[in-house]
């Protein structure tokens, strides 16, 4: 299957799903090379196969909010690809969660898993409830409601959902108490999970430290060091924050953080004591950046975004396609000289031509960002042994993981500013269509 067969293909089979067409035919070229080389003859199938979910579930979520009224959300699960392990990937409750979405997070998820040299499958899922401006109680019944569905389609052995956009420890928790009583069984079903209960500790941390170790290993494969570095961050979740806390322990500036707002701009550079200052919850009431800029001294502009601010490194760390190509001009003409990617897709595919164009190096975020479902494989080892691991453990295992992920992308990406891209592309296709063709059809 060639890459204009591929473009085909899912013109055919999935049409209208902007978000999964753009991540399938990113990689489309590497697709192609690597079919050619484990099934040049087509015999085994393995492109169809690849496009096309094992598992689509979709499901009604219906549940009462504090008026008493009964509200009704779409719930998912895409069970995408499960020849390397267990299915895993995230639950994100937003509204803009839609079956194009998921598949391009599974697909991305697929190939990010592999990377990771845990034996994990990929899958995404969640549903297109809103919780901003939810109350806890809302928000409770809707996790409760959620998975009552999702129960039936999951297990330690078959599908770990972890938490996403919109799902963070406490919606874990509230999903995984429902999940216990419903089945009677305390598994590691889902992880992300407190430590009380069976959680990995850094594991809110692990895809914002992850991210950092990632640059650092770029860095240090240059000869040079995160130390004295200009930073842009994007987002002010736990990938931006956590990602700014350890880029300031490693002694890089940190100049932005940003929301749906607006940016945060600190050109003095932003401190530890600034970020554990900065709390982000459910409600729109408030503006928690702006807060934190008018303490601190910063400058807080509204409906901006990091990428006007002149610097070396960004990290886009907020949502799928947030820079697009004028981000990616300015970005150029101010200097920069890495972009890694924290969230998933966040740079559009005009982007990321401009970028590599430009000679830009660009880190992918199934490369970059693995930093969160690495320390969830080890979470759920950590839950099948029932043996609890300790944060300095579970660090060292993760900066070897992040390790590990950047040398391969350097062996198998080639040369050039789209190396990276290559490189991910490559070896976790390479890894989950090697499994499927040897498992059969």
């Amino acid at each position: 299957m060639n890459s204009s067969e591929i473009e085909a293909y899912l013109e055919a089979h999935a049409p209208g799903e902007t978000e999964f067409h753009q991540a399938v035919l990113e990689a489309a070229p590497d697709i192609e090379r690597v079919i050619k080389d484990l099934d040049p003859d087509g015999e085994h199938g393995l492109g169809a196969r690849l496009l096309v979910p094992e598992r689509l579930i979709t499901f009604r979520v219906a549940w009462r909010n504090d008026d008493g009224e009964v509200e009704v959300n779409r719930g998912y699960r895409v069970q995408f690809n499960g020849a390397v392990g267990p299915y895993k990937g995230g639950l994100r409750f937003a509204p803009s969660v839609n079956v194009s979405v998921l598949k391009f997070l599974a697909f991305e998820q697929a190939m990010k898993n592999a990377l990771t040299g845990l034996p994990l499958g990929a899958a995404k899922g969640g549903a297109d409830f809103d919780p901003k401006g939810r109350s806890e109680r809302e928000i409770e019944r809707f996790c409760i409601a959620f998975m009552t569905e999702l129960h039936r389609h999951i297990g330690p052995d078959l599908d770990v959902p972890a938490g996403d956009q919109g799902v963070g420890a406490q919606e874990i928790g509230w999903l995984f108490g429902a999940y216990r009583r419903i089945t009677g069984q305390h598994v590691g079903v889902l992880t992300g999970k407190g430590t009380d209960f069976g959680g990995s500790p850094l594991r809110p941390e692990a895809t914002g430290y992850g991210l950092v170790y990632f640059v650092e290993e770029f860095l240090k494969h240059r000869d040079d060091a995160l130390d004295g570095k200009s930073v842009l961050i994007s987002g002010a979740g736990n990938v931006a924050t956590f990602a700014a806390h350890k880029a300031i322990e490693k002694g890089a500036k940190v100049l932005t953080l940003s929301n749906s707002t607006g940016c945060l701009v600190c050109m003095n550079g932003l401190t530890a004591n600034a970020l554990d200052a900065l709390t982000v919850d459910h409600g729109d009431a408030d503006n928690p950046l702006k807060a934190l800029a008018d303490n601190i001294g910063a400058e807080f502009q509204d409906d901006a975004t990091p990428w006007d601010v002149k610097a070396d490194i960004a990290l886009p760390c907020a949502t799928q396609n947030e820079l697009d190509e004028d981000d990616a001009k300015t970005l150029i003409k101010n200097g920069i000289c890495l972009v890694a990617e924290g969230a998933n897709m966040p740079c559009t595919a005009k982007a990321q031509a401009t970028l590599i164009d430009a000679g830009i190096p660009l880190a992918p975020g199934k490369a970059a960002n693995a930093g969160g479902v690495a320390v969830s494989g080890l979470e759920m080892i950590q839950n099948a042994s029932r043996e609890p691991r300790t944060a300095e453990d579970i660090d060292t295992k993760l900066k070897a993981i992040m390790g590990r992920i950047h040398q391969t992308c350097v062996d198998q990406g080639g040369d050039g500013a789209d190396q990276y891209i290559r490189g991910a592309n490559t070896a976790g296709l390479r890894k989950v269509l090697s499994a499927m063709k040897a498992q059969g059809v």
